[in-house]
């Protein structure tokens, strides 16, 4: 169990030191979409995935904290 929990907060914190900066929250990457009007799908597309990751170490750390 601690190795997961030390594999998550590694995860959770390489998501902090990324190229393309992983949105705290929805709305950030929201606002983000409607800013870049199409012109850098690419990064939108990455900044999705790393947001959906962020979210998914989340939760899995909340179970383990239980």
């Amino acid at each position: 169990m601690k190795n997961v929990k030390e594999f998550v907060a590694v995860e959770l914190k390489g998501l902090e030191r990324g190229f393309i900066s992983t949105p705290e929250s929805a709305e950030q990457l929201e606002a983000f979409a409607r800013a870049n009007q199409g012109s850098m799908d690419i990064v939108l597309m990455q900044m999705a995935i790393q947001y959906g990751y962020k979210l998914a170490l989340e939760n899995v750390q909340e179970v383990l904290d239980k």
